[in-house]
């Protein structure tokens, strides 16, 4: 007769599958088993906390690896150091040096990307339960502080986040300096309103303000009357101008027209004047063969001839002188050949 076959162990051979298919599921089918991956190592200054096992690392917004290890590393002289362990899938990158993509190398790829500014900071992943996250980025001209660069892995390196800067900042406040200035200045501000003087001074410029008011009446009493005889003055002396242009041009005209006929005038009695002399020199060179050179009538006709020509001159010159500046007819003479 066969034996019956035990339903116990057919059922735990069952389970036992089960579990190997869902664990062989959840391993190939995520991919990661035929992933390839880099570590990195990276030291952060001050606390982790909120920082765990499984934290996604960012780079740029795009998570490309994550956390897979933090410990607590101590030495003797109790100086304490906390390495985190980052994983990255190298696949993720691609390095392009001009029109030629270099090949994988994630060491020597990634030691380019930390010479053009890579570094890690932490940052919030969610506000509510405080869990943080590593995220990659370029920050150039930011130092380089390594604790270990001859480590076995490659160590990139970190900078503060803006949540610990501003910690440290607030930190170093001189929070009690800040509060002994506050209680100084609010002591000076209750005695500055409680001064005596300044209730005087309040009083004072009261006083003040109440006659400029009393002034401005008065001068907005008198602004009116003002005004009128402004624009009674203003249009007298439009008036006096409208009637100032209208003798100008007649004057004008009558002065130039004097000036033409005293320039014609002292021209004709240059011609007189210069025939005149041709005369008396003539006359005074037939008398002359007759008498002696000292005769009266010889030295009364010389002095004579010497006035007339000195008359010539001056009326020749007086006529030069009209025809370049008419306006002496009005203005008169300054000095010696200068006009005014």
């Amino acid at each position: 007769m066969a034996k019956q076959a035990n339903r116990m162990m057919i059922g735990g051979f069952v389970v036992i599958a089960v579990v190997l298919l869902a664990t062989s599921l959840v391993v190939f089918g995520s991919g990661k088993f035929f992933k390839k991956t880099y570590k990195y190592i990276l030291y952060f200054d001050g606390s982790v906390k909120g920082l765990s096992v499984g934290a996604p690392v960012l780079f740029q917004g795009v998570q490309v690896g994550s956390v897979i290890s933090i410990i607590i590393r101590a030495n003797t002289n109790l100086e304490v150091e906390i390495p985190v362990t980052i994983e990255v899938e190298p696949d993720k990158f691609e390095v392009d040096e001009g029109d030629r993509r270099l090949p994988r190398n994630p060491r020597k790829n990634a030691q380019k990307l930390i010479d053009k500014g890579l570094r890690a900071v932490l940052q919030m992943q969610s506000f509510i339960t405080g869990q943080l996250m590593v995220e990659l980025d370029f920050h150039p001209g930011s130092p380089v502080n390594l604790k270990r660069p001859k480590g076995d892995l490659l160590e990139i390196p970190t900078i503060p986040s803006t949540t610990q800067r501003l910690a440290h900042t607030l930190q170093n406040l001189d929070l009690k300096g800040m509060e002994k200035n506050l209680t100084n200045t609010l002591a000076g501000i209750d005695r500055l309103v409680n001064s005596p003087d300044l209730k005087a001074s309040i009083r004072a410029l009261r006083v003040t303000l109440e006659e400029a008011q009393k002034v401005v009446k008065k001068v907005d009493a008198k602004i009116d009357p003002l005004a009128d005889n402004l624009d009674s003055t203003i249009r007298d002396a439009r008036k006096l101008v409208n009637n100032v242009d209208r003798k100008v041009d007649p004057l004008a005209k009558n002065v130039n027209t004097a000036v033409k006929d005293f320039g014609k005038l002292a021209r004709d009695a240059d011609t007189r004047v210069e025939t005149l002399g041709t005369g008396l020199d003539k006359t005074l060179s037939a008398v002359r063969g007759v008498m002696s050179p000292d005769a009266p009538l010889i030295v009364e006709l010389e002095s004579t001839l010497k006035e007339i020509s000195d008359a010539a001159r001056s009326i020749r010159q007086l006529a030069n002188t009209l025809d370049q500046h008419p306006e002496a007819l009005i203005q008169g003479l300054g000095k010696p050949g200068d006009i005014r």
